[in-house]
């Protein structure tokens, strides 16, 4: 029977994942190059939307297959980060304002008409992942976090030098959620660590997590393919 890793040849498992984080693929690179058309990056923002607002029944998800309390309670803080308080707070309703700051319209995001079947498709598998595997499993899949707050601020970088008609206004997504991105990274890592302690539970951790870069990088497929067409 295969032995568990120590803890932290376990956790260098997980980061060695870092070089198939979506940043990698050709449509990010081209976004953070200038390279990207404004139809483009608001493609981009319209189909990140559908992501964005599965965000919250997946964590719910990953709650409902717990049964610990204590992890519970501090999952259950993603919910009201990402529905915030109102309609006008929370990171839905700061992606929101992105999409206006980008030339989209409000309704035209709500009501999903620019999502690609493919983004659709690699969203509601990963939906589909949180609310059928093991809660440890969904919390590993989350794991991209680790790798976020870097690329988003460089994202905004870039953005200021290279698309100087987004407007201000719609930084504020990333502004708010760059250093809460940083402090879950660390709570979900230590997660990961304290509940995934045999062979079986690494693996599988490492396979989610896996999984969940497929999952970002399918959707970049998706709106790479339908960009201009």
């Amino acid at each position: 029977m295969a032995q568990p890793l120590t803890r932290e040849r376990f956790a260098a498992k997980l980061f060695d994942l870092r070089e198939r984080y979506w940043d990698s693929h050709p449509f990010h690179q081209r976004l953070h190059s200038g390279g990207c058309t404004p139809p483009e990056l608001r493609r981009w923002v319209a189909n990140r939307w559908y992501y964005q607002l599965v965000l919250t029944r997946k964590n719910a998800a990953i709650i409902a297959n717990c049964p610990l309390p204590d992890v519970r309670r501090v999952w259950s803080e993603r919910l009201a980060y990402q529905d915030g308080p109102s309609g006008d707070e929370g990171g839905l309703a700061d992606w929101l304002v992105l999409a206006e700051a980008v030339g989209l319209d409000r309704a035209e995001v709500l009501d999903e008409r620019h999502v690609a079947r493919g983004t659709r498709f690699a969203v509601d598998g990963y939906l589909h992942f949180c609310q059928t595997r093991p809660w440890t499993d969904g919390v590993a899949a989350a794991l991209t976090e680790m790798f976020s707050p870097d690329h988003m601020a460089e994202r905004v970088t870039a953005w200021r030098a290279h698309y100087p008609w987004i407007d201000e206004a719609g930084y504020a997504y990333f502004e708010h959620r760059i250093p809460v991105a940083r402090k879950d990274s660390a709570q979900t890592l230590e997660l990961v660590l304290d509940h995934c302690t045999t062979a079986a539970q690494q693996q599988a951790a490492i396979d989610a997590l896996a999984f969940k870069c497929e999952v970002l990088r399918a959707m970049l497929d998706a709106v790479d393919y339908g960009a201009d067409r």
